[in-house]
């Protein structure tokens, strides 16, 4: 994680760490002393919506709800969720919310030209705007006053360097949702720092059959592949079932975690996770909102809080795991 952070500061970012946005929530209450009855905020409700990117089954964003969840129960915010990959659809979902005209909306920009002009209607309408995990180098430029995420190159460069140093020499970097602009930049940003050969594989995401099936006939096809990177949990345990059937040499890392993640690090099936916090981003881009309704503040600065990343290894798992059972990390 040193590394990481060296690499944060030489690019110039804005990195606040887990405690700073954390501490959002110390502004978040009424100010006042509460009852032990009643602990969330005395302030007026208001309605936040978020709209993703995500497809069926991806574990990553029940963590990402579960944070914007918590921060919503703490300072009285109704809170909905909605998703769709395909990014026409996405806009239309996000549409919906401004007919609703909700108080604020949460999106991410993985598919950036199919939400642009969308996120510029919220704007007119006056309903600010907050963009998490993807899209960080248009979220301020498309009017979202502020990013929450990881950039996603300095991550795929520390997940270079990680596979390098597990000994990989040939690997697959496995891309689940095509024209992703953010898991093209994690695998660009892996080949620049990996040193050895890296071939973008692309799989259908919501399809983890489909999955199984292009990672298995890769390692029959290419006995020469002994590193797999995914881009999301569920997509590393499939890579792992694969290497299984396939007897082949792989070793297996990732992007994103879950409980079950933490557990085949511990087992050493999986060697390594790259972490963005998905709660922390849903956390602090709900608490964002609530900030800039109630006390007109913004954080960041005009650039990305960054949430990540951090390098997840069978050395810090046990320290971690306590908190992916609990769903937090």
């Amino acid at each position: 994680m040193s590394r990481v952070r060296k690499n944060l500061k030489s690019r110039g970012l804005l990195a606040l760490t887990a405690a700073g946005v954390l501490a959002l929530s110390a502004c978040s209450g009424s100010g006042g002393k509460e009852s032990e009855e009643d602990p969330g905020a005395k302030t007026e409700r208001i309605k936040v919506a978020m709209v993703t990117h995500s497809g069926p089954g991806d574990t990553f964003w029940d963590i990402v709800q579960k944070g914007a969840k918590a921060a919503a129960a703490k300072s009285n915010v109704d809170f909905s969720y909605s998703a769709d990959p395909d990014g026409g659809k996405q806009a239309q979902l996000v549409q919906a919310e401004i007919d609703k005209k909700v108080d604020g909306i949460i999106v991410t920009f993985a598919k950036p030209d199919a939400l642009k002009d969308v996120v510029a209607r919220a704007t007119a309408a006056k309903i600010p705007v907050v963009s998490i995990n993807s899209g960080a180098d248009v979220s301020a430029k498309f009017g979202a006053i502020a990013h929450f995420g990881q950039d996603e190159a300095i991550a795929g460069e520390a997940a270079g360097r990680e596979l390098a140093a597990i000994g990989a020499k040939r690997a697959l970097c496995v891309i689940h949702e095509q024209g992703n602009v953010g898991l093209e930049d994690r695998c660009a940003g892996a080949k620049k720092t990996f040193g050895g050969e890296m071939e973008n594989l692309f799989v259908q995401g919501t399809n983890m059959p489909q999955v199984k099936s292009s990672i298995t006939a890769k390692l029959q096809a290419d006995k020469d592949v002994d590193g797999i990177l995914t881009l999301g949990a569920p997509f590393a345990a499939t890579a792992v079932d694969s290497v299984k059937e396939t007897s082949s040499k792989a070793k297996v890392a990732t992007f994103d975690m879950n409980k079950d993640l933490v557990a085949s690090i511990k087992a050493g099936t999986i060697q390594f996770a790259v972490d963005q916090q998905p709660y922390l981003q849903g956390y602090g881009a709900v608490d964002q909102l609530w900030l800039l309704k109630n006390n007109g503040n913004t954080v960041g600065g005009g650039r990305p809080v960054l949430t990540g990343p951090a390098i997840v290894t069978k050395d810090n798992a046990a320290a971690i795991e306590p908190f992916a059972v609990g769903g937090t990390r």
